[in-house]
């Protein structure tokens, strides 16, 4: 039986930790940016070293008070916040920000949980180094965060997710107790991985406080292109092309379907489109290279060889960095433009290669059936991951189609599982799937899961109600 926060224990914080941690309720800890639950606090305490936040987690387990710890508060599945039950304890890590340390010659960086992405990107660039996960919120989303639910983002494909890129983290445990893991090794097999055990258990194993990371050279040559093609086979094929000619250089490539573009012309968000007509599906490439390389070449050796064989009917390769930056805002700025719109419906889903494009076409002409939705299909193709988000027709409202919302949900993740997917990629199992996990989950692995969480946290004070769903 959990307990709210009591004015004992936020005087035990006060006096341990001194009056600057403890912080206002703002509205800013209760909300999330889809607007699907509001939180609440009891209050909320933002330690500014590991001992801080060891003796937060201890004073509130030996109280029995739920603990929820608040990153950037940029998750998409609700995770930051706790809508209902005993008003918890909010720990924010937002003033735990140093870069410890920076090892130019080892391309590792060691960053506490609090570091945004942007900032981590920034001290791995005065190093001459490059900290490869990115996406649109990387200037306030924060490390922690990021590993807490091992977010992807868009250089996956050559770099890898979050998890990846840590070789050590520190973290508090549900007893209070601090793992010191902040190794800078690349081998060591010295008994159970804690850190990838804590990597990705979204808050509900402990606090990760700080991280070791994996820097990697700075390419010396980048070259980016956009190119239309039919579809999602014609797109898979240009990859595979792709694959054969850029030897390991692919940071990214990105499928784009034209309501992307018509949403933004839409919602009135200003972007330089290059192509006169809305394609229907185009792909954005991106190749980083040493200096002896030639990534412009390889790009339009593709584009020739694509366009030859039919996968490519147009296309631009960006001629400068300003370019380069123009066709990158493109792909940004859609999430945006769908926000604007209102999605019914949101699904953060990877698929085998071979089956992405069978699931588009079979999915679409189903999802139909139920309801006269819009589709805006777009993501990380070369990592098969793919957002397929459901949009109400124009003038009309996502309220509107609430009481269909579940049906096309569950279309959508039958068919994502009948083809060996998964209903997470990147964002997460948070508030928002833990239903879904048990619906689809394997027995084994829940079980597993329920074990591990009930060993490190028999209390069950981290993060209530976050990613395991109810026994």
């Amino acid at each position: 039986m959990l307990n709210p926060v009591s004015d004992a224990l936020i005087e035990r914080l006060r006096r341990y930790l001194g009056p600057k941690a403890l912080r206002e309720i703002e509205p800013r800890y209760l909300e999330e940016p889809r607007g699907r639950w509001a939180g609440r606090a009891g209050a909320v305490i933002a330690p500014d070293t590991a001992e801080g936040v060891a003796e937060a987690v201890k004073a509130a387990g030996e109280a029995r008070v739920p603990v929820v710890p608040y990153g950037g508060g940029t998750g998409l599945v609700g995770g930051q916040i706790m809508p209902d039950g005993p008003a918890p304890l909010v720990l924010s890590l937002e003033r735990m920000t140093r870069i410890r340390e920076v090892f130019p010659d080892e391309n590792v960086i060691v960053v506490e949980a609090g570091a945004t992405l942007a900032a981590v990107q920034e001290a791995a660039a005065e190093a001459d180094r490059l900290f490869p996960l990115s996406y649109a919120s990387e200037g306030s989303a924060r490390i922690g965060g990021a590993l807490s639910v091992n977010s992807g983002g868009l250089n996956v494909l050559r770099y890898g997710t979050a998890r990846d890129l840590a070789l050590g983290i520190e973290a508090v445990l549900p007893n209070g107790e601090i793992f010191h893991g902040l190794k800078r090794l690349r081998k060591d097999n010295t008994g159970y991985d804690l850190r990838h055990l804590l990597i990705g258990a979204e808050g509900t194993l402990g606090v990760i406080t700080a991280a070791s990371l994996r820097l990697v050279p700075r390419p010396a040559r980048v070259a980016t292109a956009l190119m239309v093609v039919p579809g999602p086979e014609a797109a898979l094929r240009l990859y595979v092309e792709t694959q054969s000619r850029a030897e390991g250089t692919i940071s990214a490539f990105e499928i784009i379907s034209g309501r992307g573009f018509e949403f933004l012309d839409e919602t009135g968000l200003k972007v330089h489109r290059p192509f006169a007509d809305i394609p229907a599906w185009s792909v954005l490439v991106e190749l980083g290279a040493g200096i002896s390389a030639d990534p412009e070449a390889v790009l339009e050796a593709v584009f020739a060889a694509g366009f030859e064989s039919g996968l490519v009917t147009d296309g631009v390769v960006a001629a400068s960095e300003a370019q380069r930056q123009d066709l990158w805002h493109i792909r940004e700025t859609i999430p945006e433009a769908n926000r604007l719109v209102g999605a019914i419906a949101s699904h953060d889903i990877s698929l085998p290669l071979s089956d992405l494009a069978g699931f588009v076409a079979e999915t679409d002409r189903a999802l139909t059936d139920i309801a006269p939705v819009r589709i805006n299909a777009f993501g990380h193709l070369g990592d098969g991951n793919l957002h397929y988000n459901l949009f109400p027709p124009h003038g009309r409202t996502a309220a509107e189609f609430e009481a269909f919302r579940a049906d096309l949900s569950r279309l959508v993740y039958d068919n994502v599982v009948a083809r060996g997917g998964s209903i997470s990629a990147e964002h997460g199992v948070g508030r928002l799937k833990p239903a879904d996990i048990a619906r689809y989950g394997d027995p084994a692995r829940l079980g597993a899961m329920r074990a591990i969480k009930a060993a490190l946290d028999p209390l069950g004070i981290m993060n209530p109600g976050v990613m395991l769903p109810a026994p």
